[in-house]
């Protein structure tokens, strides 16, 4: 059946199904039986028309009784459970052979570190640092060698170790972006500090205290930073063996699966920082009780990840993985119209970028050298007095982020030139994603308001008051960071609206906050991704090797010592507003994309427009159009 025939054969069923809804008092009976035939509509529109509006709107009717009916009526899912006994057991089991080279490194790492404080007996200076070093003899001359774990109390231990045991595994997978050399450079790293931790004790002659005290907690802690080595191997895979796909598609199913590796491990990383913190303390307790400990740690970490893997291959899986559909490489065009997913509107905003790649690219580099040129004409010498770095290597044993690094950019007490330069260019970024998609939007909807380049100014100067309202909250130090993580995918969407609707910054925020109402669900999962994607990037900016970088720069360019810290101010300011301004686009693009389902959702305006035209379309060879 055409569409437009369906629509009319039931247009006035749907409508006295939409009265109904809206009376008080409803016939439940008769309600009910609505129900059941908008049900299968809705199942017959799903199958013939599953990207036409039709659908959406049958959907947004089905979900309204449903939850008027069903409200009280929990509905079952194994999702989460299906996760943990069939698909992470896959995963694990498909990627064998990064496990077996991530544990294969590690050990080899750890033996080259035990070589070499065997062979140099200050080794555990150069890995370990001159204060642990001291503070450890010193425990061991006073009778306990263990007591660095007694020095603080036990919540705040184990919120701190756990979190900087999270952003180490996390560290160690988005490195794997390097084509997997970053992650396996974090391996060896790890490895060659715990053989050279471990036998720093075994020469103090502890070695047994030191074994069944440190490895209370650090079976889960070691199992949890191999198993986040595999998830980076298995991510860096698809960027060096894209097989069939091309080299972006081949990342995109790499980058899943290793995401969803890493999920597995984040308990064992929050139950291994609870154990250090609460248990490993206790040293008194007896060894035969702490070596028990360790080897059910030891037992649970090879049955769930090796035998129990092997296991479900041997059977046979019930399902094989199913990766999320990639959009061809011919690049799609955007289609509008239609309720989507987190994963569609990224799929959607970066297959826009890749059309764009020339302007976006140019845009990002731009605006990163009009701030980094800015800074330094203002401040000129006195450059590095205003912002300053902490510097991160390899040898730094707690590899805390630094988010300072970051964060300075955003501290107008201490620059207010940064308030500045930063409302310009996140404006033009607003300004300019916003026309690109007004554009898209029109050539699929007649009835869009039109483009018209008198409008220019008047979007400009909207999304320059947006971002200026934005950037001015920041000044306010308790709430700058909340702010920054939280609002400003609501400050890209009302900028968007100012754009898209030709409305003033009052009446376009009225409906952007008319259209989150209710939709808050949509955002949350939206603003998660695009979160763990800042801080994946953050990573590579703060990262050894974007150091390793500015110090070959620094190497080829003959400056005076006092101009070094200048330059590399510089360098590092260029690479962090790049981070930033790329960022920015991509929450712009993907907020206005969202506005298209957040307006589905709200109204199905399309659809309602064209059912009173049913009937008056213009024909072609006797046939009617199609919507």
């Amino acid at each position: 059946m055409r569409e437009t025939k369906f629509i009319k054969q039931n247009k006035e069923k749907w409508i006295e199904f939409e009265e109904m809804l809206s009376k008080q008092n409803k016939d439940p009976e008769k309600l009910s039986k609505l129900f059941v035939q908008i049900t299968d509509d809705l199942s017959y529109s799903r199958t013939f028309y599953p990207n036409r509006s039709v659908r959406v709107y049958l959907n947004s009717l089905a979900q309204q009784i449903f939850y008027k009916l069903y409200r009280t009526k929990k509905a079952r899912s194994n999702q989460f459970i299906k996760f943990w006994t069939d698909e992470l057991p896959q995963l694990v089991w498909e990627s064998r052979r990064e496990f077996l080279l991530s544990l294969g490194v590690f050990a080899l790492a750890f033996g080259i570190g035990m070589l070499s404080c065997a062979m140099e007996p200050d080794f555990p200076r150069t890995i370990l640092g001159d204060d642990y070093v001291d503070m450890t003899l010193e425990n061991i001359r006073s009778g306990d060698p263990m007591a660095v774990y007694k020095q603080r109390g036990e919540l705040d231990m184990s919120l701190g170790i756990t979190f900087n045991n999270l952003m180490v595994a996390f560290r160690t997978f988005v490195l794997g972006v390097f084509f997997a050399v970053g992650t396996l450079g974090i391996m060896i790293y790890n490895g060659i500090m715990v053989g050279a931790f471990q036998f720093f004790f075994y020469e103090q002659g502890v070695f047994l205290e030191s074994f069944l005290t440190i490895w209370i907690h650090g079976t889960l802690e070691i199992s949890a930073i191999i198993i986040a080595g595999a998830a980076g191997l298995t991510m860096g895979r698809g960027l060096v063996f894209p097989g069939t796909y091309s080299r972006l598609q081949a990342f995109q199913i790499s980058a899943r699966r290793g995401m969803k590796i890493m999920l597995g491990i984040a308990p064992i990383i929050i139950a291994a920082g609870f154990i250090e913190g609460f248990l490993t303390r206790y040293t008194e307790v007896p060894d035969i009780l702490r070596a028990l400990f360790i080897l059910t740690s030891l037992g649970f970490i090879l049955f769930y990840f090796a035998y129990y893997p092997w296991q479900k291959a041997k059977k046979g899986f019930a399902e094989p993985l199913v990766d999320a559909k990639l959009p061809p490489s011919d690049r799609l065009k955007i289609k509008f119209g239609k309720i989507k997913t987190t994963g569609e509107v990224f799929n959607d905003v970066f297959s826009y970028i890749s059309q764009h790649l020339k302007s976006v690219l140019a845009s990002v580099l731009v605006g990163a050298s009009i701030y980094a040129i800015g800074v330094l004409l203002v401040h000129g010498g006195e450059l590095k007095d205003h912002f300053s770095f902490t510097y991160w290597s390899f040898t730094d044993l707690n590899l805390d982020f630094h988010f300072e690094n970051l964060g300075q950019y955003f501290n107008y007490e201490k620059n207010v030139l940064a308030f500045i330069l930063n409302t310009i260019i996140y404006s033009l970024v607003f300004f300019l994603c916003g026309r690109g998609l007004k554009n898209l939007y029109q050539s699929f909807d007649e009835e869009a308001t039109e483009n018209k380049n008198g409008k220019f100014i008047f979007d400009f100067i909207n999304c320059l008051i947006i971002t200026s309202l934005w950037m001015a909250i920041f000044f306010i130090d308790f709430f700058a960071g909340f702010v920054f993580f939280g609002l400003t995918p609501f400050f890209a969407l009302w900028a968007f609206v100012a754009v898209k609707e030709n409305k003033n910054i009052g009446s376009a925020l009225g409906r952007t906050v008319g259209l989150i109402l209710g939709n808050i669900g949509l955002l949350v999962p939206f603003y998660i991704v695009l979160f763990c994607m800042g801080l994946m990037f953050s990573f590579l900016i703060d990262s050894a090797f974007m150091w390793f970088f500015y110090e070959i720069v620094n190497w080829n360019f003959l400056m005076e010592p006092n101009n070094t810290p200048n330059l590399l101010v510089v360098l590092m300011t260029f690479s962090t507003i790049c981070f930033f301004l790329f960022m920015a686009i991509v929450l712009s693009l993907g907020m206005g994309i969202l506005y298209d389902t957040l307006v589905e959702i709200k109204d199905a305006k399309r659809l309602k427009a064209e059912i009173p035209k049913i009937g008056e379309r213009k024909k072609f060879f006797g046939m009617e159009r199609e919507l």
